[in-house]
């Protein structure tokens, strides 16, 4: 294994809503996780078990700085995972591009 998360990693990730949300916060600027723990509706320990995920995954990192641990987002492991999607992106296009035509001849 060469450190890098496994795409399927990533995608199990990104799957929950709010892993999502809490990656979006993080893109802003590194936070101790107490404060990102306030934004949501959940516990600490449930909050925990998220960053857990995304730490897994490689999207996250952790630093402890005095008695406050500090996560900040790591972007790599999307970059792969929005350069899957972009092979897709023509196929997508074409079949919306049918799709509108279809409906435009089939009112």
């Amino acid at each position: 294994m060469t450190g890098q998360a496994a795409p399927s990693d990533v995608f199990g990730a990104i799957s929950a809503p709010s892993r999502r949300d809490m990656l979006r916060m993080l893109a802003r600027r590194e936070m101790p996780v107490m404060e990102l723990a306030e934004s949501f509706d959940m516990t600490l320990s449930a909050v925990s078990q998220h960053l857990g995920v995304l730490r897994d995954a490689g999207l996250v990192s952790l630093r402890k700085e005095g008695r406050q641990r500090m996560y900040r987002l790591n972007p790599e492991p999307l970059r792969a995972v929005a350069e899957w999607l972009e092979f897709y992106e023509p196929f997508w296009n074409d079949r919306l591009h049918q799709l509108g035509q279809y409906l435009e001849e089939n009112p």
